[in-house]
């Protein structure tokens, strides 16, 4: 089973309901699709690794059927769980430290100029791992200047992030279910 992090789904303009999602999904292919936790968490039974280009796929029938542009980044079983246990502020608040999936791994000169323009912005900590990165919003996101927009000028790649209350749901899910 994988899990599917799907961006700019059911925020601003973009609503969408999530049955009707996994109905198109499903007919175009991408096996039984369900939703988990809230909108833009996507599981795909029958998967248990990401082919290259299955996030575009995604992407692409999102934009066919519905008119969004959305991100949408694969997560193996392992990959979840990793995104959870790698979190260095792990021990924080649930619902303010955050995994944001990202398209790739930045490098280390990305990053670091993600780093050096937030400085003074807030509060939040930020560290990378693969294919992440990890923020603590200490005094939470919806007063948070470190949005997403900045985050993709930063590093070069979109991504989308749930907090770990929402990924430790969405694991047990991955977990009793395959």
């Amino acid at each position: 089973m994988l899990a599917v992090f799907l961006g700019s789904i059911n925020v601003g303009g973009n609503r969408v309901v999530m049955a009707d999602l996994c109905a198109a999904l499903g007919n175009d292919g991408f096996g039984p699709v369900s939703s988990v936790v809230a909108s833009g968490n996507l599981l795909l039974a029958g998967h248990d690794h990401a082919e290259p280009g299955l996030g575009a796929a995604i992407e692409a029938s999102i934009a066919r059927h519905f008119g969004i542009t959305s991100v949408a980044l694969p997560r193996t079983r392992d990959q979840v769980q990793a995104a959870i246990d790698d979190n260095p502020f792990a021990a924080g608040d649930p619902a303010r430290v955050h995994t944001h999936f990202l398209e790739s791994t930045p490098d280390e000169a990305a990053f670091a100029r993600l780093r050096a323009d937030h400085a003074g912005r807030g509060a939040e900590t930020l560290a990378i791992g693969p294919g992440a990165l990890y923020i603590d919003y200490i005094d939470g996101v919806g007063s948070s200047k470190l949005t997403a927009a900045f985050i993709v000028r930063r590093l070069g790649c979109r991504g989308t992030a749930r907090n770990l209350r929402s990924l430790a749901r969405i694991a047990e899910r991955m977990n009793s279910n395959g």
